[in-house]
C-alpha cells in the first residue's frame, strides 16, 4: 500500500519510527516531512501536502499525519476535498464500565477514513504501531448506508 506521512516537531520521532516499521511490513511510504527536527515548525506545512496527495487519489492511497494531539492535524487534513481524516490519540475505557467501540475499525468500516491523525504526545509507540496496522488492514464495509452518507458529505463540498 502507498502511504504518505507527515509530522511536525511533536510527531517527528514517532513518524520516523513508523516509517521504518511500515517499510519493514512492505508498505510503500513517502515521507513529506518534517525532515529535520525544528521545535518552531508549523504542522500545516507537513500535514497539508499529505492531505493533498490523498485528495488526488482518495481510494488508492492513505495518509498518516502526526502532531502533539492529532486534532489540529486532522482539522487541516479535512480541509482537502475527498479527505476523511480520523483522530486517534488514545482510547480509554469509560469509568462506568460500558464498552468503548473500536473507533479505529469503525473509522474504516463506516467512514472509509483515508487519513489517520495520531497524537504523538498521547499514544505510545507500541500503541501507535498497533493502531496503524489495524487501520491499514481494515476494509471499508461498502454498506449502502455508509456509501450514501459519504456521498452526501462529498456533494456538500
Amino acid at each position: 500500500m502507498k502511504i504518505y506521512i507527515g509530522a511536525d516537531h511533536a510527531g517527528f520521532e514517532l513518524k520516523n519510527t513508523l516509517i521504518s516499521f511500515l517499510r519493514e511490513r512492505g508498505d510503500e511510504v513517502i515521507d513529506l516531512g518534517a525532515h529535520m527536527y525544528d521545535e518552531n515548525d508549523d504542522y500545516p506545512d507537513f500535514i497539508l501536502p499529505v492531505a493533498k496527495m490523498v485528495s488526488q487519489n482518495p481510494e488508492e492511497v492513505r495518509g498518516i499525519v502526526i502532531g502533539g494531539s492529532g486534532i489540529g492535524e486532522a482539522i487541516a487534513a479535512n480541509r482537502m476535498p475527498r479527505v476523511r481524516a480520523f483522530v486517534f490519540n488514545g482510547q480509554r475505557m469509560p469509568g462506568d464500565g460500558s464498552r468503548v467501540p473500536d473507533a479505529v475499525t469503525l473509522s474504516r468500516e463506516h467512514n472509509n477514513a483515508n487519513v489517520l491523525s495520531l497524537g504523538a504526545r498521547l499514544v505510545s509507540t507500541p500503541q501507535a504501531k498497533e493502531v496503524v496496522v489495524r487501520w491499514l488492514e481494515t476494509p471499508f464495509s461498502g454498506d449502502e448506508r455508509h456509501v450514501r452518507r459519504l456521498r452526501k458529505i462529498e456533494s456538500s463540498s
